[in-house]
Protein backbone atom coordinates (compact mmCIF):
# COMPACT_ATOMS: atom_id res chain seq x y z
CA UNK A 1 0.00 0.00 0.00
CA UNK A 2 1.15 3.52 -0.64
CA UNK A 3 0.38 5.10 2.71
CA UNK A 4 2.00 5.03 6.11
CA UNK A 5 0.24 3.24 8.93
CA UNK A 6 1.23 2.66 12.53
CA UNK A 7 0.21 -0.98 12.78
CA UNK A 8 -2.75 -3.30 13.02
CA UNK A 9 -5.83 -3.19 15.24
CA UNK A 10 -6.47 -6.76 16.46
CA UNK A 11 -8.85 -7.95 19.18
CA UNK A 12 -11.17 -10.90 19.78
CA UNK A 13 -13.75 -9.34 17.47
CA UNK A 14 -11.70 -9.51 14.31
CA UNK A 15 -8.92 -12.00 15.11
CA UNK A 16 -11.18 -15.08 15.12
CA UNK A 17 -13.17 -13.96 12.10
CA UNK A 18 -10.04 -13.44 10.03
CA UNK A 19 -8.60 -16.81 11.00
CA UNK A 20 -11.81 -18.80 10.46
CA UNK A 21 -10.91 -19.34 6.78
CA UNK A 22 -7.38 -20.51 7.50
CA UNK A 23 -5.45 -17.33 6.75
CA UNK A 24 -2.84 -16.70 9.46
CA UNK A 25 -2.65 -13.26 11.06
CA UNK A 26 1.01 -12.97 10.06
CA UNK A 27 0.07 -13.68 6.42
CA UNK A 28 -2.65 -11.01 6.52
CA UNK A 29 -0.25 -8.44 7.94
CA UNK A 30 2.50 -9.30 5.46
CA UNK A 31 0.18 -8.60 2.53
CA UNK A 32 -0.08 -4.94 3.55
CA UNK A 33 3.69 -4.55 3.19
CA UNK A 34 3.60 -5.88 -0.37
CA UNK A 35 1.61 -5.08 -3.47
CA UNK A 36 -2.14 -4.94 -2.91
CA UNK A 37 -5.02 -4.01 -5.18
CA UNK A 38 -7.40 -1.97 -3.02
CA UNK A 39 -11.02 -1.17 -3.85
CA UNK A 40 -13.70 0.69 -1.88
CA UNK A 41 -16.35 -1.55 -0.33
CA UNK A 42 -19.31 0.78 -0.81
CA UNK A 43 -21.93 -1.81 0.11
CA UNK A 44 -20.56 -2.29 3.63
CA UNK A 45 -19.35 1.27 4.33
CA UNK A 46 -22.36 2.45 6.31
CA UNK A 47 -20.76 3.12 9.70
CA UNK A 48 -17.14 3.50 8.64
CA UNK A 49 -15.32 3.42 5.32
CA UNK A 50 -14.37 -0.11 4.31
CA UNK A 51 -12.10 -1.47 1.64
CA UNK A 52 -11.47 -4.76 -0.13
CA UNK A 53 -7.92 -5.76 -0.96
CA UNK A 54 -6.51 -8.54 -3.09
CA UNK A 55 -2.98 -9.74 -2.50
CA UNK A 56 -0.79 -12.79 -2.89
CA UNK A 57 0.96 -14.76 -0.18
CA UNK A 58 4.60 -15.80 -0.48
CA UNK A 59 3.24 -19.21 -1.54
CA UNK A 60 1.29 -17.61 -4.40
CA UNK A 61 -2.22 -17.96 -2.96
CA UNK A 62 -4.66 -15.14 -3.59
CA UNK A 63 -6.19 -13.57 -0.48
CA UNK A 64 -9.21 -11.30 -0.24
CA UNK A 65 -9.16 -9.00 2.78
CA UNK A 66 -11.91 -6.66 3.96
CA UNK A 67 -10.54 -3.92 6.20
CA UNK A 68 -11.06 -0.45 7.59
CA UNK A 69 -8.64 2.14 8.90
CA UNK A 70 -8.93 3.57 12.39
CA UNK A 71 -7.29 6.76 13.52
CA UNK A 72 -5.86 6.68 17.04
CA UNK A 73 -3.59 9.06 18.93
CA UNK A 74 -0.49 7.17 17.77
CA UNK A 75 -1.47 7.05 14.09
CA UNK A 76 -3.60 5.21 11.58
CA UNK A 77 -4.17 1.51 12.19
CA UNK A 78 -5.42 -1.10 9.74
CA UNK A 79 -8.26 -3.16 11.16
CA UNK A 80 -8.83 -6.32 9.13
CA UNK A 81 -12.50 -7.32 9.27
CA UNK A 82 -12.39 -10.54 7.28
CA UNK A 83 -9.85 -12.52 5.25
CA UNK A 84 -10.06 -15.62 3.12
CA UNK A 85 -8.26 -17.35 0.31
CA UNK A 86 -9.68 -16.52 -3.11
CA UNK A 87 -11.50 -19.16 -5.14
CA UNK A 88 -10.18 -20.14 -8.58
CA UNK A 89 -12.97 -18.21 -10.32
CA UNK A 90 -12.09 -15.08 -8.36
CA UNK A 91 -8.41 -15.40 -9.27
CA UNK A 92 -9.35 -15.83 -12.95
CA UNK A 93 -11.68 -12.81 -12.79
CA UNK A 94 -9.00 -10.67 -11.15
CA UNK A 95 -6.42 -11.70 -13.75
CA UNK A 96 -8.85 -10.95 -16.59
CA UNK A 97 -9.89 -7.54 -15.23
CA UNK A 98 -6.40 -6.35 -14.37
CA UNK A 99 -4.41 -8.25 -17.01
CA UNK A 100 -2.10 -9.20 -14.15
CA UNK A 101 -1.28 -12.89 -13.81
CA UNK A 102 -1.42 -14.31 -10.31
CA UNK A 103 1.89 -14.92 -8.55
CA UNK A 104 2.15 -18.68 -8.24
Amino acid sequence: MDFAFAGFDWDEGNRDKCQMHGVALAAIESLFYGSLAVFPDLVHSRVEERFKAVGWTAEGRGVLIVFTMRKKASGIFIRPVSARYMHRKEVAYYEKETATPAKR
